[in-house]
């Protein structure tokens, strides 16, 4: 990676916070990517796949079940394509995208509610108790499920927003997600380590094993952690999807150059958009499925999202700057506030 004074510097702060991190027992290991318009500028790996298991040392492209960011680099990408075209306007209702929401309480719901987690739904909720295992079931519950709130009063972060817009890109694009992500994003920017799982034997080995999964007796390894996700196929909206640190520089890197000279993978104007507030005086601040971060300089206005298990990658166009932190931290627990600071210092060091 290239070398500056100030990249220097930050990757020397950086990696010492990583290196704590570790030390305190707040993740088996870590991986963490920063850069620019022109590529990564420093980056570094700490720890291992697993203490008890694999002490294969962790590297830039250690596989990682990266939850929540399936939303950023699955769905977000997809729905900008399908916006762009004209085919899913921000402000059209779900009744009009998905027909047998008609009548029901989603048809209130507009894709910019969707996107800016400000519809109203029911918070992060147990799938199989409320609908049972049948996949057919358990959309027909979520279809139909009452809302908890009026769209656009507050916002309150929803899986199932993720669930209701996988859907709809599906619908659209007449393909599965794992599908039309791979010909659409995944394959024209180099992803070539990021897919939904299950992971195949290869991928696997060197895949960061998340939560001891108690039926199993093992560790979950190359199978999603996210349990909703697990029961709709492990392809949803919301999560299922795997990715390296490598990969995801790749994905920033092109949200900071997209437009510029090259063919556009995402549409520029869509990551404009995105990247600035939609929920206006609203806290927490969303774009359109990433969350402004405040804890940087706020001249820097990054975005970021975060991951379950660990993950988190932010962006700055104002700033021209990206970074990825993959750890594998629900190997643990599920106790985050250690690494939300580990979290906000790392985002002010990339973002002064």
């Amino acid at each position: 990676m290239p070398e500056t004074p100030e990249w220097s510097c930050l990757a020397a702060r950086a990696q010492s916070l990583i290196d704590s991190g570790l030390a305190q027992g707040i993740y088996p290991g870590a991986v963490w990517m920063a850069g620019d318009a022109d590529g990564p500028q420093a980056g570094g790996a700490v720890g291992v796949l697993d203490p008890l298991e694999d002490p294969t040392p962790m590297t830039s492209d250690t596989v990682f079940d990266i939850a929540s960011l399936t939303k950023v680099t699955t769905l977000w990408p997809l729905i900008g394509l399908l916006w762009e075209e004209g085919r899913c306007e921000l402000d059209s209702h779900v009744d009009e995208l998905l027909p047998e929401t008609k009548g029901r309480p989603l048809a209130q719901v507009t894709v910019r509610h969707l996107l800016t987690h400000t519809a109203g739904l029911p918070k992060r909720a147990n799938l199989r108790a409320l609908y049972g295992a049948d996949p057919t079931a358990i959309w027909r519950g979520i279809l139909n499920e009452p809302l908890h709130d009026v769209p656009g009063r507050r916002v309150a972060y929803c899986d199932r927003a993720a669930l209701v817009l996988g859907l709809i890109a599906q619908r659209l694009l007449g393909d599965q997600l794992a599908d039309a992500a791979r010909k659409l994003v995944w394959a024209p920017l180099g992803m070539d380590d990021t897919r939904y799982g299950p992971l195949p034997s290869e991928s696997r080995k060197r895949c960061a094993p998340t939560e001891y999964d108690e039926t199993a007796r093992q560790r979950v390894r190359g199978t999603v952690h996210d349990y909703s996700a697990r029961l709709l196929g492990e392809t949803a909206g919301n999560s299922g999807v795997f990715s390296t640190a490598a990969d995801l520089a790749r994905f920033l890197h092109h949200l900071l150059v997209a437009g510029r000279g090259a063919h556009s993978v995402v549409p520029p104007t869509w990551i404009s958009l995105s990247l600035q507030v939609h929920t206006r005086d609203l806290e927490p601040a969303w774009g359109l499925v990433w969350m402004l971060d405040r804890r940087p300089d706020p001249a820097a206005q990054a975005f970021v999202h975060y991951g379950f298990t660990g993950t988190g990658i932010w962006v700055s166009r104002k700033r021209s700057r990206w970074a990825v932190l993959l750890t594998n931290k629900i190997y643990y627990s599920r106790s985050f506030a250690p690494l939300d600071e580990i979290r906000s210092v790392f985002s002010t060091f990339v973002f002064p």
